[in-house]
């Protein structure tokens, strides 16, 4: 049978070459995709500063029992120093502390951004000095000979150190040479001590090993040690999650990416190799045909076709591997360019997403031409001419079925995505708008009778005898209309609503951003931070109405007493539900932000408190303590003083700037907001805050429609990650919309050269399929806008509030206007090309 494949292969090359793209650039993407999920999942980087210690202590960033992520460092008890140090064949358990840092030239303007460390944690990362001594005493510090160059500091100067929001003057001992990053600086372990974001707590702790000790032998005993802690015992490239925390964060924006659109991927070969095969099968039906009615068995039949599939598949597959990891690996570039996941992290794509992608395109291949061999092996041998002739399409049972099962959960998809929070719509819209795709593709034939009828009578009028001639074609053979239509249907479709998605939730968030937003002006400092205390003093200033520090952070909202104790061992655990957690000043909360109180007083926003945002309140009233996990993992009780207001889901459980600068990754405040005074100018207030006279040197001032600038830069620079992905796969659509047509034109040429014998001149049969290529591109048009139109109205409502989707009108004519050109032009170029036969020679060629 595999011989007899091949041989075939020789007879069909134009339906096998379509397959064959369709699958090799499919098993690209998926494959390409699947590295950028192995990536993220494993979340590597190579460590640097802490290089020379075979093993790192570090907190454990995940969840308990999930695979979330908490959004601050989480640190250890500085006990487990000591700890470390005691399992045998530890020779040194060094703690490192990272410290927001910043040299600030004379006069306290501007500023050398940088970070801060132990001088003990030096030799954790193979340091030498190569000039001066080492920071021993308090007010004395070491630094990078870069950042000293950067700075202009050299041995034996004193400069202005911005450390945990406070300003002070140190003296450079000495100039150091070593692998970390430029931005390093030592301090003595004393200031260290005293500077670190939290108290009694480190970063990270060094394990530098004993002479012959085994390595691995040494983390065993250490996971031993420290079992049943949040803690995680790293060696090799997983150091590099200990000194770069962010890697393990962003990575998972980058596992759950990747999923998404490697799912949709997936979900978009199924439909086009499904489509290719099946419309290739089509034109086959004649050599079917004489096959059943030599005598031919069903099943001999069906070996056949999926012998020649399997063929094509090994081979596109295959080479798929090649161009793969190397477009998985330049797409990570791409996201490493705009900001989305930090540039240490490290690609790895091995053979897991190449199995994937090898075996989504076999068994996605394998499906397809099983069930288009299907209709023809069971064709009955006494009607197997007739039936080839006709080329019927029924809508059998099965189809049915799941076209109904798709278009159900499309619906229920919808109904989800109009009552979530606007952040999380598109997490069901965009599944929803692959489901609406595959339940109108699975009823192909029906709609493409269904749209036949519609646009008959309006092209029969334009068009005359040509559209006449045309309309006859498409009522004959459906299920060649509907071969040509449904890839039409899925590049507009998806194209439509996967970019409006983007710009629709892009301007829910900038939308949500500016009208919370009151403040005139937004203070930041030199040193990364302010202690949270500025933002009373500063709303005391003249000239300020009001203050309120401003530390964005999130969290969890933990399970309930009365949960936990109806879980209590039986079924599943119940989990936290991740929430927003912003920091702030009671006093000045309300007059800079336009976050109101619904039921309680923000007033009462201090100490041990919190207020939540409606939606999240659970039925909790005012006065109950609420379970909740912090950024670092803490687990906290606060009381709950006040609900607020869910802004479309963009809101934020609130409590007060210090608890919530406490359990943050830098432990100060980022930024104060400042609402000026009626009659105050801002620019003025804020030379006053900033200048010589400014209550905290090196502050730095924003104005609101600078900061609202800036945070619609930073959306579209997310943005545009998406629409790279999005492009793969409309990119992929389109590829698939020119093969079926090259494919459904191409295989017309004895249909063409009967018309040419009877009489037919080439311009008759080229205006013929003009019409028909305009029907195939409306009825195309119309089903992918109605795609678009089902998804993107509930996102819209749950967004936006209204059921309009925002972007701009130019999106949707370049989509129609790109679709329209693309299908008529490849449908009349292919033609072109068909008429160039000789009629003699295209009567007898073989079919």
């Amino acid at each position: 049978m595999i011989g007899l494949a091949l041989r075939s292969l020789k007879f069909h090359k134009g339906g096998f070459i379509a397959s064959f793209i369709a699958l090799f650039f499919g098993a690209t993407i998926v494959i390409a995709c699947g590295g950028l999920m192995e990536t993220g999942v494993r979340g590597l980087a190579e460590p640097q500063r802490l290089s020379a210690a075979p093993l790192v202590i570090t907190g454990e960033q995940s969840y308990p029992e999930s695979n979330k992520v908490f959004r601050e460092r989480v640190r250890l008890d500085a006990s487990a120093v000591s700890k470390a140090a005691a399992v045998p064949g530890v020779q040194a358990a060094v703690p490192d502390v990272s410290i927001p840092a910043a040299v600030v030239p004379a006069g306290g303007k501007g500023g050398v951004t940088a970070t801060g460390h132990g001088w003990d944690s030096a030799r954790l990362g193979s340091y030498r000095l190569v000039q001066g001594s080492a920071p021993e005493a308090a007010g004395q510090i070491a630094l990078d000979s870069r950042l000293a160059a950067r700075a202009g500091a050299k041995a034996g100067d004193r400069v202005t150190l911005g450390l945990h929001g406070t300003m002070a003057t140190y003296r450079v001992t000495g100039l150091v040479n070593g692998p970390g990053a430029a931005e390093t600086l030592f301090l003595s372990d004393s200031d260290a001590a005293r500077h670190a974001p939290q108290r009694d707590k480190v970063d990270s702790i060094g394990i530098l090993t004993r002479p012959g000790a085994d390595a691995g032998q040494v983390r065993a005993a250490l996971a031993e040690a420290f079992a049943g802690a949040p803690v995680a015992v790293l060696s090799g490239d997983e150091r590099g999650r200990a000194e770069f925390p962010d890697v393990v964060t962003d990575s998972k924006n980058l596992v759950s990416m990747s999923a998404v659109f490697g799912g949709m991927s997936v979900m978009v070969t199924v439909f086009v190799v499904a489509s290719t095969l099946g419309l290739s099968l089509q034109q086959r039906q004649r050599q079917m045909a004489l096959l059943r009615a030599i005598g031919s068995t069903p099943g001999q039949v069906r070996r056949m076709v999926l012998a020649e599939t399997f063929t094509i598949a090994l081979f596109a597959t295959a080479l798929a591997c090649v161009p793969g990891p190397r477009v998985g690996h330049w797409l990570l570039g791409r996201f490493v360019d705009a900001g989305v996941v930090p540039d240490m992290l490290i690609h790895r794509a091995g053979w897991v997403p190449m199995l994937v992608g090898v075996g989504a395109g076999l068994v996605t291949s394998l499906g397809a031409a099983w069930i288009a061999a299907r209709a023809a092996s069971r064709t009955r041998p006494t009607e197997a001419l007739a039936e080839a002739s006709l080329q019927r399409r029924r809508l059998n049972w099965i189809r049915l079925l799941f076209a109904v099962l798709c278009l159900a959960g499309g619906a229920t998809l919808a109904i989800v995505t109009v009552n979530v929070d606007g952040t999380v719509a598109g997490s069901t819209a965009t599944p929803a708008a692959m489901l609406w795709t595959a339940g109108f593709g699975l009823l192909g034939p029906t709609l493409s009778r269904l749209m036949t009828a519609l646009l008959r009578w309006p092209l029969r009028a334009v068009t005359g005898f040509s559209g006449q001639l045309a309309m006859l074609n498409a009522k004959a053979r459906p299920a060649r209309l509907a071969g040509a239509v449904m890839p039409v249907m899925l590049a507009t479709g998806l194209a439509t609503a996967l970019i409006y998605l983007q710009t629709t939730q892009n301007q829910g968030a900038q939308q949500a951003f500016e009208d919370n937003l009151r403040a005139d002006l937004v203070l930041t400092s030199v040193s990364g931070g302010m202690p949270s205390s500025l933002a009373d003093g500063i709303g005391k200033e003249p000239g300020v109405a009001a203050a309120s520090a401003y530390v964005p952070s999130s969290g969890f909202l933990e399970p309930s007493k009365e949960e936990m104790d109806a879980y209590d061992g039986k079924g599943r655990r119940p989990k936290g539900e991740r929430v927003q957690i912003t920091g702030v000043s009671a006093a000045g909360i309300e007059r800079t932000t336009a976050i109101r109180t619904v039921s309680g007083d923000l007033a009462d926003l201090k100490g041990d408190t919190v207020a939540l945002p409606e939606s999240s309140s659970g039925g909790h009233r005012i006065g109950d303590r609420i379970p909740m996990r912090m950024g670092d993992g803490s687990v906290v009780e606060p009381r709950l003083v006040a609900t607020v207001g869910d802004q479309r889901g963009y809101g934020a459980a609130l409590m007060p700037a210090a608890v919530v600068a406490a359990h943050t990754t830098d432990g100060v405040v980022p930024q104060i907001l400042v609402a000026a005074a009626p009659g105050t100018d801002p620019a003025q207030l804020a030379a006053e805050l900033t200048g010589s006279g400014a209550p905290l040197p090196g502050l730095r001032a924003v104005d609101r429609a600078d900061l609202v600038s800036a945070s619609a830069e930073q959306n579209d620079t997310q943005t545009w990650v998406a629409y790279l992905l999005v492009a793969m796969v409309v990119g992929y659509s389109v590829i698939a919309l020119v093969n079926s047509l090259v494919m459904a034109t191409g295989e017309r040429r004895r249909e063409f050269t009967l018309q040419r014998l009877v009489g037919a001149t080439r311009g008759q049969v080229m205006r013929m399929m003009t019409v028909e290529a305009l029907l195939t591109a409306l009825a195309g048009l119309a089903l992918g806008m109605l795609v678009a139109v089902l998804t993107l109205v509930p996102l819209s409502k749950a967004v936006l509030a209204r059921a309009l989707p925002a972007g701009s009108p130019s999106i949707l004519l370049a989509v129609l206007v790109s679709a329209l050109l693309l299908t008529v032009g490849t449908t009349l170029l292919t033609t072109r090309v068909a008429l160039r036969t000789r009629p003699s020679a295209a009567i007898g060629s073989r079919e």
